[in-house]
């Protein structure tokens, strides 16, 4: 079996990061959905408006329905294709983000993810998962490519509730002894293929890296400092959400 590894195009990771939204996301296209969290487009709309209009780009900016259903993602493909959007940006948490992936998907156009929260590493992996308009579980959609940009405000997330950074750190503590048991056993992993050195590493890197900096991230986050000065935010923010992503998708993912 042949081993693989996957990843997003490009994954972008500082404070303040939203201000320069739009610099980034040029190469990909001109105009703009932007899917976005009700509560995080109260205080970061504005600010995403200006970052594209800066940047010369057309965007289009509409709140999240709640759920990442079908009719959810029919209704913002009425609204993007109206607007003659040549990509997606979802903005926020888990829902929202599977919600702009699976959009994106079914357009058949790029996709740049921005999750606000690092209490999973689902926003890097090829996958989103679909419920009914009544939050029960309908079915996982593996996809065929990663986002082509994931882009993580550091200050955004800090400011957020510690105990999602706590339930990131939980989730990516598991990802090593994941990839470590796929890898002895020749396990599948949701790449396709056996374990590559470098998701294993990876994975590795994660759990050492939560080891050294997670207690200290943990007490920055519970005070709500900013990230910029807080070097071990930064570098547990990365683990979560990039390190884990590639090593339980690229690595292998079974009960630890």
């Amino acid at each position: 079996m042949d081993r693989i590894i996957q990843s997003p195009g490009k994954y972008i990771q500082g404070a303040d990061v939203i201000n320069r939204l739009g610099e980034y996301l040029k190469p990909l296209a001109e105009r703009w959905l932007v899917v976005g969290d009700k509560f995080v487009l109260g205080f970061a709309q504005s600010t995403v408006e200006k970052s594209f209009k800066d940047a010369g780009l057309v965007v289009e900016i509409t709140p999240f329905g709640g759920e990442c259903s079908q009719n959810e993602i029919d209704r913002l493909r009425g609204i993007a294709e109206t607007a003659q959007c040549g990509a997606i940006l979802g903005i926020g948490g888990g829902k929202t983000l599977d919600t702009a992936k699976a959009l994106a998907h079914f357009m058949g156009v790029p996709v740049a993810i921005a999750p606000t929260i690092a209490s999973t590493d689902a926003p890097c992996s090829a996958l989103s998962v679909i419920y009914t308009d009544e939050g029960e579980f309908d079915r996982y959609l593996l996809l065929p490519n990663n986002p082509n940009m994931v882009i993580v405000d550091t200050k955004i997330v800090a400011g957020a509730p510690a105990r999602l950074l706590a339930a990131g750190i939980g989730d990516a503590l598991a990802t090593w002894f994941e990839a470590r048991a796929c890898s002895r056993s020749g396990a599948t992993t949701m790449a396709g293929g056996k374990c590559t050195q470098a998701a294993l590493a990876l994975a590795e890197l994660c759990y050492n890296t939560l080891l050294e900096e997670g207690e200290k991230a943990m007490l920055a986050a519970e005070q709500h400092r900013t990230a910029c000065s807080t070097p071990a935010l930064e570098r547990v923010i990365e683990a979560n959400t990039y390190l884990s992503g590639v090593g339980f998708e690229s690595g292998g993912s079974r009960g630890a």
